[in-house]
């Protein structure tokens, strides 16, 4: 169905009302926002002594490692805040998995906040979907994919969305293995904002364990099935007649083996839950080689009480499936923009440890946030203004307005195109035994 004429024109004058600005200042502009952001890069040692324009520092580290492109264009040599060493410095005392993490909570608590993300939402609903990175070089930590990587080997870095627009976890994976082993864990690492009811996902994260598993968890699991006319329906009872869904309807569901295997199903939710144990292990050691252990069957019949409901209301409720797709066209806008953010050496993935690929990915899903929360801020502005003026603003015009437009945002810098005087010379060569700045 096309856009409405409506949403077309407030969608073309929203973004036309947008300041044009450069992602650097984009980032510290959102650090002067929000005061728990730069607050969260703590040193390493524990020390409480900070050094002079962290907050400088730390926006120059997270836009490198966000573009992809290094620290060589990012250093100011005149800047104190932004030489080689300070940024060195930073990287390696500051910017760590967990103060990222930390800053990214303070972030997505400042864009439940906002209006314009309480019309997208209500911060109860997710999406968990992974994005594919190609890895050039040689690392224990990426897998071949033929599909994804050609001839090269890859990662894969799910992250999970809700809402209103608001990165809210993430986890690099190897190569591009089923989602499904790593769902439950990336809902694990959320810090911050509300805890999500619903979690969407695409087909390939889809299982009967993790149904059970994000079930037994409190939590509802929604994932985009394919083939659904040919999906199969379960029920308790053998002999009870469904009508028309008496064929569909023909799989059965052994109560008896959820009851015999519930205190450990029970167990397993709760170590899961504490973090205690990692939902990826869990899956692999109940279904060993795609046969599932007893227990894995009892959590596996304990989902598809879930999953049968689910399918019934995929049949049967249009709001629920357009509420699902609408998620995933969601999630696939902030791929889109973090592909655009991160252009730096071809889009590849040239670190080769794991820490190093985490620590990367998860500056470019903290500025992808910086982002949303500076478009939604200021797009909440141009609706207020819009309104203000007389112009006719429909509610559901403005709860499909995106946080991720980027035509404003300058992403790949500045040249400067000016001749130094040569005197007819050449430039002097470079002593290759001098450090290189």
């Amino acid at each position: 169905m096309p856009d409405p004429a409506s949403l077309v024109d407030l969608r073309r004058r929203v973004e036309a009302m947008l300041p044009e600005i450069d992602l650097p200042e984009l980032v510290l502009e959102v650090m002067s926002w929000v005061p728990g952001f730069t607050e969260a890069f703590t040193h390493a040692s524990g020390n409480h002594a900070r050094v002079a324009d962290l907050g400088l520092s730390v926006a120059g580290v997270l836009c490198a490692n966000a573009m992809n492109v290094g620290f060589k264009p990012v250093t100011s040599p005149g800047v104190p805040g932004l030489t080689r060493d300070r940024l060195h410095h930073v990287d390696q005392n500051y910017v760590r998995l967990d103060t990222l993490a930390a800053a990214n909570a303070a972030l997505v608590d400042a864009q439940a906040e906002i209006p314009l993300a309480q019309v997208w939402g209500g911060g109860l609903l997710a999406s968990i979907d992974g994005i594919r990175f190609v890895v050039p070089v040689r690392s224990i930590h990426a897998r071949p994919s033929p599909r994804f990587f050609g001839r090269k080997r890859g990662i894969t870095w799910l992250n999970m969305l809700n809402d209103q627009a608001a990165g809210l976890a993430a986890k690099v994976v190897a190569g591009t293995p089923r989602d499904s082993l790593n769902v439950v864990d990336v809902v694990q690492l959320q810090r911050g904002g509300k805890v999500p009811e619903a979690i969407i996902t695409d087909t390939g994260s889809y299982s009967d364990i993790v149904f059970g598993l994000l079930h037994l968890t409190g939590r509802q699991y929604r994932p985009q099935l394919a083939n659904l006319p040919d999906q199969r329906l379960w029920r308790f009872d053998d002999n009870a007649d469904y009508g028309p869904l008496n064929q569909a309807a023909r799989g059965h569901i052994d109560t008896a083996r959820i009851a015999a295997h519930w205190e450990d199903m029970c167990r397993v939710a709760v170590s899961i839950h504490s973090c205690e144990v990692s939902a990826h292990d869990v899956t692999r050691m109940i279904s060993r080689d795609g046969n599932p252990t007893p227990l894995g069957q009892a959590i596996a019949h304990y989902g598809r009480i879930f999953k049968t409901l689910h399918i019934l209301r995929l049949a049967d409720d249009e709001p629920y499936r357009r509420e699902g797709k609408s998620q995933a066209n969601l999630v696939e806008g902030r791929h889109d923009l973090a592909r655009r953010i991160y252009h730096g050496k071809k889009g590849e993935m040239v670190r080769t440890y794991y820490e190093g690929m985490e620590d990367q990915l998860s500056s470019l899903g903290l500025v992808l946030n910086c982002v949303v929360l500076w478009n939604t801020v200021y797009s909440n502005r141009a609706v207020e203004q819009l309104r203000a003026q007389g112009y006719p603003v429909l509610d559901t015009d403005e709860a499909r307005l995106s946080a991720f437009i980027r035509s404003h945002i300058g992403i790949d810098g500045h040249y400067a195109f000016n001749l130094p005087d040569l005197g007819g010379a050449h430039r002097p060569l470079r002593d290759p035994d001098a450090r290189d700045d």
